[in-house]
C-alpha cells in the first residue's frame, strides 16, 4: 500500500465495514427464475437488467457435477453470470444439486446422455428453438464436450471450455509447499492491500465458495470422474460410456478452450492436447489466461482477460445464428 490521504481513508472505510457488517463482499446472488417444472435437471435463467432486452443464442452455465454453481456468481461485481446478463445474452445456469452416481462411468454417463441433454434442450425451447452456446468450468467443459460429440442432434450452437480438466493431477511437494507459502503469506499480503477493496472482497468471495465446496454433495466425485477421464484415451479414440465410445473428433461445433496460466489441476498444455482431439470442429481457438484453477474464471484479472475472449466469442456465435428475441414462459421464482 502507498500510503496516502486516499490510501488512507480507503483503508480506515474497509476495515469499518468489515467491522460493523462482518464482510466487505457483496455476495447476494443474481435474480434467477427456474425454467420449466419440478422435474429434470434443475436449470434456472437470469434475469437481465429492466432496460436491457436479450436477443441472440442463449448461454447456459455449466458447472463441474464436483463444485457449486456458485463458482459462476461468485460475487457482484465479480460474477461471470451478471456480466453475461447484464451484456445482453440470454443466460441460463445448470444448478445440479444431486451428488450422482459414485462409480465415474455411470456418472459420467448420466451426466452426457441425461442431465446436460435434458438442460440444453430446455433452455433451447425456453429461448424460442434457438441453438445454445454452453460455457463449462473445470469438468463441466469436459462434460459438455462429451454431450456435443456423443448427440450431433443436440442445438448446441458452440461450447466455450474453461480450465477444462481431463484427468486426475496430484499435488507433488513443490505444490504442497507453494500451498503453505501463500497460506503463510496471506495476512502480510493483505494488510499491505488493505486500502483495495476490490481485492479483499475476492478474497472474502473466494473463501466463501471454498466452504461451500467443502459440504457440497458433489465433492467427493470430483477426482473419481477425473481419474477415469485420465484413464480413458480422451485425446485419442475416445471415452467408453455406458456401452459405447465417445469421440471428441465427433464434435461438430466451434470450440473455445481458456486455460489459466496458474492452473495445476487443468494445465495449458493439457488444455491445449484436448483442442487437438476436435478434429471435426470447424472453429477451434485455444486462449491462455492468468489465473489458477478457479480465478482464471471469475478472478480479477479474469475480466479483462477470460471474460474479454468469451465475449468475443459469443458475439461471433450471435453472427453465426442471428439476433432473435426470445419468448418468456411462466417461471418460478428462486
Amino acid at each position: 500500500m502507498i500510503v496516502s490521504p486516499g490510501s488512507l481513508y480507503s483503508a480506515v472505510s474497509n476495515v469499518t465495514c468489515k467491522l460493523l457488517n462482518g464482510r466487505i463482499a457483496d455476495l447476494g446472488r443474481v435474480p434467477a427464475d427456474r425454467v420449466g417444472g419440478g422435474t429434470g435437471p434443475a436449470v434456472h435463467r437470469y434475469r437481465s437488467p429492466e432496460w436491457l432486452v436479450p436477443a441472440g443464442p442463449p448461454v447456459l452455465l455449466v458447472p463441474s457435477p464436483g463444485a457449486p454453481a456458485r463458482c459462476f456468481d461468485l460475487r457482484r461485481g465479480g460474477s461471470l453470470a451478471e456480466h453475461v446478463a447484464g451484456a445482453g445474452r440470454l443466460a441460463y445456469l445448470l444448478d445440479e444439486h444431486r451428488a450422482g452416481p459414485a462409480d465415474p462411468e455411470a456418472g459420467l454417463t448420466e451426466w452426457v446422455r441425461h442431465i446436460l441433454p435434458a438442460a440444453i434442450r430446455r433452455v433451447s425451447h425456453d429461448a424460442g428453438g434457438q441453438p445454445v452456446q454452453l460455457v463449462g468450468w473445470c469438468l463441466g467443459g469436459v462434460l459438455a464436450l462429451l454431450a456435443a460429440a456423443d448427440d450431433p442432434g443436440l442445438p448446441i450452437a458452440s461450447v466455450a471450455a474453461i480450465a477444462p480438466t481431463t484427468g486426475l493431477r496430484r499435488a507433488g511437494p513443490a505444490d504442497r509447499l507453494a500451498d503453505l507459502e501463500r497460506r503463510l503469506l496471506r495476512p502480510y499480503g493483505t494488510l499491505l492491500r488493505i486500502d483495495d477493496r476490490d481485492h479483499l472482497a475476492q478474497l472474502e468471495a473466494a473463501d466463501h465458495f471454498a466452504a461451500a465446496l467443502r459440504v457440497h454433495p458433489g465433492r467427493a466425485l470430483t477426482e473419481p470422474y477425473a481419474a477415469f477421464l485420465g484413464a480413458g484415451d480422451l485425446t485419442g479414440e475416445g471415452l467408453r460410456l455406458g456401452g459405447r465410445r465417445v469421440d471428441l473428433a465427433r464434435v461438430g461445433v466451434p470450440v473455445l478452450a481458456v486455460a489459466g496460466a496458474g492452473d495445476r489441476t487443468a494445465p495449458p498444455r493439457a488444455v491445449r492436447d484436448l483442442t487437438l482431439a476436435l478434429r471435426s470442429s470447424p472453429r477451434v481457438r485455444f486462449e491462455i489466461a492468468p489465473g489458477d484453477h478457479l480465478s482464471v474464471l471469475t478472478g480479477i484479472r479474469a475480466r479483462a482477460t477470460t471474460w474479454s475472449h468469451l465475449d468475443r466469442w459469443l458475439d461471433e456465435g450471435i453472427l453465426r445464428h442471428g439476433i432473435r428475441p426470445h419468448r418468456r414462459p411462466a417461471a418460478a421464482t428462486v
